[in-house]
């Protein structure tokens, strides 16, 4: 598990892709530490070494047959009664599955916020409705399903929703997908949320 602490009040647990704890997250939790959070990043994989992004059928197969939504909930969700006595405030930054594991986990009472990058399989948990500010991001279209229409579904819960230039990726600059303007502007919106939830 990957700790990075700043003395900080509050923590952010970082949930990463079907790739693993790989280069993407490790900049993602430099990038939080200075803004001075104690930032949190568990591996979730039955594994040390993430998967490579070439590895993309073999990571997504990995994830859903050998891991799955409800493992990776239930140790998050564990996590988080782990480390709430240590904090004023816990919030969840999830990418891609991690993003759809962030949502499932926020109907839990001592969260404080989520954020969510692309979670593409939120679309399956339509039921949930999170009990803490949630602010979601899209790219402009997925492969598998139409943006706009979860977006107008996602509306009805009061969150907050942006889509983003770009594709499923749009983040990570190690990926081939990265949209430099849209990753500053998604990091810079996510900071600020959780500045304005923290105090």
């Amino acid at each position: 598990m990957l700790n990075i602490q700043n003395n900080s009040d509050t923590a952010i647990i970082v949930v990463h892709e079907i790739y693993g704890r790989n280069q993407h997250m490790n900049y993602i939790c430099q990038s939080l530490s200075e803004k001075k959070f104690d930032v949190i990043c568990p591996n979730l994989l039955k594994q040390e070494v993430p998967f490579d992004y070439s590895q993309e059928d073999i990571a997504y197969r990995n994830f859903m047959e050998n891991i799955g939504f409800d493992y990776a909930t239930e140790k998050i969700k564990r996590l988080v009664l782990d480390t709430k006595d240590n904090y004023q405030k816990i919030f969840i930054v999830g990418f891609s599955v991690g993003a759809t594991v962030a949502w499932l986990c926020s109907e839990e009472e001592s969260l404080n916020g989520i954020v969510g990058y692309y979670g593409s399989r939120i679309r399956n948990y339509m039921e949930i409705n999170p009990l803490c500010p949630t602010m979601l991001f899209f790219p402009q279209k997925e492969p598998s399903f139409n943006v706009d229409e979860l977006m107008v579904s996602l509306e009805e819960k009061k969150i907050e929703i942006h889509k983003c230039n770009g594709q499923h990726g749009f983040s990570d600059p190690f990926s081939p997908n990265y949209h430099a303007a849209s990753a500053k502007a998604a990091f810079n919106k996510m900071a600020d949320f959780f500045q304005k939830y923290e105090s």
